[in-house]
């Protein structure tokens, strides 16, 4: 199977249990089962090509100057985890459907289940760094749906904010340290970095490279200091815990160190950082998980403790502890995964997980008691169990580890650590099952049916089949340590079996077994000296820490985003400013390479009224309607300047903006008071006076050093001007750049302008229909300084100007490609000519004559627009490249097709349809409360004999 589909396909099929959930539970739960299947059938299928020594890839390059690119690769390590994803996953779905009541919607949870299944796939997979932080960041998501997935409960919201928190703050970080190493490579593809050790360990970026990826990692993985948000994601449901804890989640941290070990362990830094973090969490999880009464909180707390482990094995750097490393991580996928499931079966039948109301369960629960025991005994390292030949390998590594000095300490540690995994294994199944029976359950425990206690039965005969003939996976484990190592050392000469003489490591083993049973055998005098021992809680020191950061955050953001915009306008602008003097004041100017040109008397009329019109409006900006005149002025007198040096599709575009613009704001105006209050004092206004002439001298200068001086490279408008006919099939360059070379900005452009439009009439909506309306709308006009509202002139001239003007822009909209034009300039004069008569004939009249929606209007063009780009590619080009052709029909003369046409055609629609929808909804609002009169409404009557023109009331 393509490794493209195996990482897609979890994906496609969480579409399936939102679907089948109405045909029942069974038929859900089916549907998503065999998802799971087909997934971990088509992973088998690629297992003769690893045999043979190859390496399965699949690539597609979607962006490479960025680098990103969608390439998977599969190798033995990747084989090995994707094995446990969607085989144990597949065992958790059967599980699951037997334990989640009625109430629960199986649905949702095996939606949530798939997508997070999915993007473990993804990380395992993955050949791009960038790639595998998207699948990364999509973990911490559906994880976060997981554990949140029973909403009614507070602890659950909880867990699973904690949760998203913790390792997306990792998972920045970890972004941080890919972007890092891919700059120190060259390339962000994983297959390249592991090539690439020396390179790697011997930049300066290392360093930091390192401890970013480890913090992703570490918070992953649930290493200390970020153990705790791990226990507190118990809240979930059972089958979620035992997923997160045996296969997935927290093994992505595992994973991503065992993947990057070939290029990042071996120096000093490694060593020490991944060692002590493994070595501190391996005995401080297993302390803490020997004084919790929750089952699901022990177990969580040892999964924190054998994680701890492997990254500690990890961390020594030598071949020998990375094969160790993967060798515990299958026997903990399956002693922990049957363990969970075995506490959720207790607490489904006995509806409690609260050991101290437990106890007695042997008799009344067999077979969940022999699960438990078997699974039980192996996470305490006994013989004959899988759990004891990783123990030993363990403690041998240990053994051959020194640390910060004492050669001693690592021993010490790890035996210490073995030593409370073995007490605490021992308490699950001592006061879960053993002694008396009792008569005070919350409910009368049994064993569950078939489909909840086959799962972990499973895991229990494959922790039994390990234990007793390790050879059997000796391939698996000596392939995924090969792949682990990446041929920095070979994989060591060691057989996995489960005598290996008297030896230290057996001793230590020993030791820890027999202070395992005396822990228990003290375990109620042990227990009441930690409940009144004194020590930091790091669920309280987490939330005080949020509430810090929060209260800061809030604190800033009061002060800098207070709704001021001259507050953000100043900050910008200084720090643009401040910016700017930096690159000045640091960087070279040459001196002038290009004579000044003589300013013709007009030009300098110009710039006078230019200016005049500015400071104008900077004193009389407070009366609104002197101030929009005002800007009139300048957007006109800028078109002339336009068109003075020869951009006459700017003129045209300025002029015809500076139109529609004026109309708006005027019906904006409407609403508003006549006067600006005065919000600033003088020391203020003295302040921003400054800041902007500070803006408009260094824009004035920078416009100044830039054309006076040539370019030392040949700028963009050369590669325009050159390619524009033979590459676009246009002669205007400028129309051209917008429907070709830049097409897709374009685009993105009336996307936005269309979505500013609905945004407008959205609303508008809300103020019709709003406590605010009677305030806004209720204005009376000034009927005397008004005067008439339609001028009988005014009616008819627009009448017979709008077939012209739709004419001027049908002309301008065809002769855009290859003259001054296009579909942007010609929807503001269709635009124009529509709004003329709303002026001159009112809303009602001209609303009653509408007859295509503006929503529907801008939709189509965005429509065309896009369909146009998306045609590109059935030529073989990019999207939105053009294709054009020359056709002669006679007697017409030859004469160009361009799809370029239709992309304009979709800008006209989009503009058209914007500017009259924004129309539209300011003649709404300004037409009051009190609706307006059907007599004050112009019309011209046909109906009058001979054709003389009358009047009449219109609707």
């Amino acid at each position: 199977m393509s490794l493209f589909i195996l990482v897609l396909l979890p994906f496609l099929g969480a579409l399936l249990p939102g679907i089948l959930d109405s045909a029942g539970r069974r038929v859900c739960a089916g549907g998503t089962l065999a998802v799971t299947l087909t997934a971990l059938v088509g992973l088998v299928s690629n297992l003769p090509a690893l045999m043979a020594g190859e390496v399965v890839t699949a690539r597609i390059d979607w962006l490479p100057a960025l680098g990103l690119n969608v390439t998977l690769f599969l190798d033995p390590l990747g084989f090995f985890f994707a094995s446990l994803i969607l085989g144990i996953g597949a065992l958790i779905i059967v599980y699951g459907r037997y334990y989640l009541s009625r109430d629960d919607s199986m649905g949702e949870f095996f939606t949530y289940l798939l997508l997070f299944q999915g993007a473990m796939v993804g990380i395992v997979l993955s050949d791009n760094v960038l790639l595998l932080l998207v699948f990364w960041e999509l973990t911490s998501l559906s994880s976060f749906l997981l554990i949140g997935y029973w909403k009614h409960l507070p602890e659950g919201r909880q867990g699973a904010r904690m949760a998203l928190t913790v390792t997306g703050m990792g998972g920045l970080a970890m972004i941080g340290g890919m972007l890092l190493l891919g700059r120190i490579v060259g390339s962000y593809d994983l297959t390249v970095i592991l090539e690439n050790r020396e390179m790697i360990q011997d930049s300066p970026l290392y360093l930091p490279a390192l401890v970013l990826i480890l913090l992703g990692c570490f918070t992953k993985s649930a290493q200390f200091p970020f153990h705790f948000w791990l226990p507190h994601a118990m809240a979930a449901p059972t089958p979620v815990s035992a997923y997160l804890h045996s296969a997935t989640m927290v093994k992505a941290g595992i994973f991503l160190m065992a993947r990057l070990w070939p290029v990042m362990s071996g120096t000093e830094a490694w060593f020490y950082t991944v060692t002590t973090a493994g070595l501190v969490t391996m005995c401080l999880g297993a302390v803490i998980a020997l004084f919790k009464h929750d089952l699901k909180a022990l177990l969580a707390f040892s999964t924190v403790s054998h994680l701890g482990l492997i990254t500690m094995l990890l961390g020594t750097g030598t071949a020998f502890g990375a094969m160790t490393a993967v060798f515990h991580i299958l026997n903990h996928a399956t002693f922990k995964a049957a363990l969970f499931m075995s506490a959720g079966i207790v607490d489904h039948e006995a509806h409690t997980r609260d050991i101290r109301k437990l106890g007695g369960l042997r008799h009344l629960m067999p077979v969940t008691f022999a699960i438990a025991l078997v699974a039980g005994l192996s996470m305490a390292g006994i013989p004959l169990f899988n759990g004891f030949i990783s123990k030993e390998m363990m403690l041998e590594e240990a053994l051959h580890t020194e640390l910060f000095g004492p050669w001693w300490l690592v021993p010490a540690l790890a035996t210490f650590g073995a030593l409370f995994s073995a007490a605490y294994s021992f308490r699950f199944i001592a006061h879960t099952f053993f002694g008396k029976a009792r008569d005070d359950y919350p409910s009368k425990p049994h064993d569950p049916g078939t489909g909840m206690w086959l799962p972990p039965a499973f895991l229990a005969t494959l922790v039994i089949v390990i234990g007793l003939a390790p050879f059997l996976v000796e391939p698996l484990v000596k392939g995924v340590t090969g792949a682990v190592l990446g041929g920095v050392a070979p994989v060591p000469d060691y057989h996995l079996a489960i005598w290996h003489g008297f030896k230290p490591p057996l001793y230590m083993s020993a030791v820890a077994v027999a202070g395992g049973i005396l822990m228990l055998l003290l375990h109620r005098w042990l227990q009441k000296a930690w409940d009144v021992t004194p020590r930091p809680e790091a669920k309280p020191i987490f939330e005080g820490l949020v509430e810090a950061v929060a209260a800061f955050a809030r604190g800033l953001t009061g002060r800098l985003h207070d709704g001021a915009f001259t507050r953000y306008a100043a900050i910008l602008s200084v720090t643009i400013l401040a910016g700017a003097w930096h690159a000045y004041a640091t960087g070279t100017v040459g001196g002038a390479t290009r004579a000044m040109q003589p300013a013709p008397v007009v030009a300098i009329i110009g710039w006078a009224m230019l200016v005049a019109a500015s400071g104008f409006l900077v004193f009389a900006h407070r009366k609104r309607f002197a101030a929009l005149v005002l800007m009139g002025i300048v957007g006109t007198i800028v078109s002339v300047g336009f068109a003075f040096f020869s951009a006459p599709d700017l003129a045209m575009t300025q002029i015809s903006v500076e139109v529609v613009t004026a109309v708006l704001l005027l019906l904006a105006l409407n609403l508003l008071p006549s006067e600006t209050p005065r919000e600033s004092g003088a020391g203020r206004r003295l302040r921003d006076g400054l800041v902007a002439v500070a803006g408009g001298v260094g824009a004035g200068a920078l416009a100044w050093f830039l054309m006076m001086r040539d370019f030392v490279a040949a700028p963009i408008s050369e590669y325009h001007l050159e390619n524009s006919y033979y590459g676009g099939g246009g002669t205007n360059v400028v129309n051209v750049i917008l429907v070709d070379f830049r097409g897709f900005d374009t685009f993105g452009e009336i996307i936005v302008l269309g979505i500013a439009a609905l945004v407008i009439y959205a609303l508008t909506e809300a103020l019709l229909s709003g406590p605010v309306r009677a305030r806004l709308l209720d204005r009376v006009p000034n009927a005397p300084l008004a005067g008439d509202r339609h001028p009988l002139m005014m009616v008819v001239l627009t009448r017979v100007a709008m077939p012209l003007i739709l004419m001027v822009g049908v002309f301008i909209f065809l002769r855009g490609h290859n003259m001054p034009g296009g579909g942007f300039i010609a929807g503001l004069i269709v635009a124009v000519a529509v709004v003329m008569q709303y002026m001159a004939s009112g809303y009602a009249w001209a609303s009653e004559r509408q007859r295509f929606p503006y929503h529907g209007i801008i939709g189509a063009g965005v429509l065309i627009a896009g369909l146009t780009g998306i045609g590109a590619w059935f030529t073989g080009h990019e999207f939105l490249t053009s294709s054009f052709t020359y056709i002669h029909l006679p007697p017409i003369e030859e004469f160009e097709v361009a799809s370029a046409a239709a992309f304009d055609l979709g800008v006209f629609l989009t503009v058209v349809g914007a500017v009259m929808l924004s129309l539209e909804s300011f003649s709404r609002l300004a037409r009051r409360s009190q609706s307006t009169p059907a007599e004050h409404a112009m019309d011209i009557d046909p109906s009058r004999g001979r054709g003389d023109a009358g009047l009449k009331g219109g609707a």
